[in-house]
């Protein structure tokens, strides 16, 4: 039986501390169920004892002297009216302690969801640990509302990149809505959140760049960033084919590049210019390797080009050129020398309902000739001819 008492400082102050090992528990005669145990090292800790549905519960409140008496007493008050209303309080918090942070849930996402399904998922893992880490990581999942997500989508659209912003705010969405599949969790915070205004991207390198631009290539120190950017823009893969290029995919006689799996999903016989076949042929190694572009880190080649990025572009005085443009600068030129939309679509690998019919019926002659065509309009306009100019030029 716990001695009653009415609990204030002086009351507290002056409680006699049981033997070493021992505890003793003191109630409130104020509030139902409100109890202070004392230890023998002199801790003292509130806690609410009630009979729920038959069962004997002990709810924690708080320590003294961190919580005041007329604290404990508050807390006790609600946790009496929440078992008047047929409420367990205890159930209520072995639940919380139970539940998920969303660390944990983004693990249980990206290891059976993410890698599984998306050849993205080290840009899931990257989004988190740049955006989301340290905002809701160690939250539990009841505590993430509405604003929270919100005020990530606030700030980082704030900081000069609205689309990022609508990128990060759907992979939330997509954690959320993957979790309710898996029974994981109920709701998704994430939902009535309204998206920056994301306007077409139509850059690409002009025809007075690119002489400045192939000189900045031809000063690179770094052969590998180099010849990344080079067969990027000549070939108009996507970055991450390119990053992951293999020697076992590259056929020399044909001037081909099969990729194996693309964005779409689908596989990709990439047409290889004379231009990208020479880049090809001055890296190719002596002894076998794996991959075109070879790196230290996990994946084995060339993972994060940002940096030589950033070089390049200051050496050639251009602005506002990212690396995914070399892309479009490639369907562009396609474009300015007389190619129709769908050799464009072709040689680009773009999958558009419209015109798959169309896609299927050509073959790789006229994108050859195509790309072959865009490919010597670039290198005119920079005034080379081929790749041994460029590594020539001081």
């Amino acid at each position: 039986m716990a001695n009653k008492i009415n609990f204030t400082k002086a009351a507290i102050a002056d409680l006699t501390l049981p033997e070493h090992g021992k505890r003793a528990d003191y109630q409130d005669t104020k509030t139902t169920g409100l109890q202070l145990r004392v230890t023998s090292n002199g801790t003292r800790t509130f806690s609410v004892l009630r009979r729920i549905h038959g069962t004997l519960e002990r709810i924690t409140i708080g320590r003294y002297p961190d919580l005041t008496v007329e604290q404990a007493r508050r807390k006790a008050t609600q946790i009496n009216s929440d078992i008047a209303h047929d409420l367990n309080p205890g159930e209520v918090k072995r639940g919380r302690k139970a539940e998920l942070t969303f660390s944990a849930l983004f693990a249980d996402y990206l290891d059976r969801h993410s890698k599984l399904n998306k050849r993205t998922w080290a840009e899931d893992e990257s989004k988190f640990k740049t955006y989301l880490e340290k905002p809701l990581g160690n939250k539990k999942l009841s505590a993430i509302n509405r604003a929270d997500i919100a005020a990530i989508h606030s700030s980082i659209t704030k900081s000069g990149h609205g689309i990022t912003a609508n990128r990060v705010k759907a992979l939330v969405s997509s954690i959320f809505g993957w979790s309710i599949a898996a029974g994981l969790w109920h709701t998704n915070p994430a939902t009535g959140i309204k998206l920056n205004k994301e306007n077409s991207r139509d850059r690409f390198i002009q025809g007075d760049e690119l002489p400045r631009f192939f000189q900045a290539l031809a000063d690179e120190q770094n052969d590998t960033m180099r010849d990344y950017f080079l067969l990027s823009l000549l070939t108009g893969a996507r970055r991450s084919n390119v990053l992951a290029m293999q020697w076992a995919d590259v056929n020399f006689e044909r001037a081909e590049w099969r990729i194996r799996e693309t964005k779409n999903g689908t596989p990709q016989t990439v047409t290889l210019s004379p231009e990208a076949m020479e880049v090809l042929r001055a890296r190719k190694p002596l002894e076998g390797a794996r991959y075109v572009f070879p790196g230290i880190g996990k994946a084995g080649h060339l993972a994060e080009p940002k940096k030589g990025w950033e070089r390049i572009l200051k050496r050639a005085g251009i602005s506002d050129l990212r690396i995914h443009d070399l892309r479009r600068t490639l369907g562009s030129w396609q474009a300015k020398t007389g190619a129709s939309m769908a050799i464009i679509g072709k040689s680009l690998n773009h999958k558009n309902q419209n015109t798959t019919a169309i896609y299927a019926r050509l073959d790789l002659d006229p994108v050859r000739d195509s790309v072959n065509t865009a490919t010597s309009a670039m290198m005119a306009a920079a005034g080379l001819k081929n790749r041994a100019n460029v590594t020539k030029l001081d």
